[in-house]
């Protein structure tokens, strides 16, 4: 569904940030990317959505490259669907006009047939009582579980997680998780960057780690967390004690 070839981002030009990535992402597939701080991950989730141009390389959705200069960013993201570290609802609107906002205004569907799947999403993530409230009367877990919903209301044929627990309490983090697990045992392709170790290894089909902005490492779960070939990857295992 998803090829990234030799994918290259530098920051002006100096600061590589990127060098040479090479990935496959199938239909269904679960990929989690995982990394220190700073080693790039986040970066490339943004350019795999066009928030971060780059300076080499091809990335093709379902066979036709989008990291060219005629690329349709806005039709593209319908396909692509992000949710960040923060939720960034807008505090005036009510979840439910959240939620509609993209399928409304940009994809001009009928409101009643968007309306509909809205509440199913929202009832699938428990939160269908909560569709009139403001952002203001939400927690941080109910934040993120709205900005999930957001983005699936918009059909993406493929999800992207950057860190989406990162601001959240730690008795809210489950919550999202469990929101996220469901999704992969329903079949949604879904690239996501975390640190949760636990959470990694439970719902990834397949481990990605990099480190100073290469992948030094492709393994399954079972192989990354139990042997690491690399000892890059030995090295940051030991810091979470696995």
């Amino acid at each position: 569904m998803l090829e990234i070839k030799g994918l290259h981002k530098t920051y002006d030009n100096q600061v590589t940030v990127l060098d040479n990535i090479d990935l496959t992402i199938h239909k269904g597939e679960v990929v989690v990317i995982l990394g220190p701080s700073g080693c790039g991950k986040s970066t490339l989730l943004r350019c795999l959505n066009g928030l971060e141009a780059i300076q080499g390389g091809e990335i093709k959705l379902s066979g036709k490259n989008i990291a060219g200069k005629d690329a349709n960013w806005q039709e593209i993201r319908q396909q692509i669907g992000m949710v960040f570290q923060n939720y960034d609802l807008f505090p005036h609107m009510t979840v439910l006009e959240n939620i509609l906002l993209g399928p409304l205004k940009v994809q001009k569907r009928e409101k009643k047939e968007a309306v509909e799947q809205a509440r199913q999403l929202l009832d699938r993530v428990g939160l269908l009582d909560r569709q009139d409230s403001y952002p203001r009367q939400l927690s941080g877990g109910q934040k993120q579980r709205i900005a999930i919903v957001r983005a699936l209301c918009m059909n993406p044929e493929i999800m992207l997680f950057d860190e989406v627990t990162a601001a959240l309490d730690p008795e809210m983090v489950r919550e999202v998780l469990d929101v996220i697990l469901g999704l992969a045992r329903q079949g949604m392709t879904m690239v996501i960057v975390t640190h949760e170790m636990g959470f990694a290894k439970a719902v990834a089909d397949r481990i990605v780690f990099i480190d100073a902005g290469k992948i030094c490492e492709t393994a399954t779960p079972d192989e990354f967390f139990s042997n690491p070939r690399t000892e890059r990857a030995r090295q940051f295992l030991n810091i979470f004690q696995y």
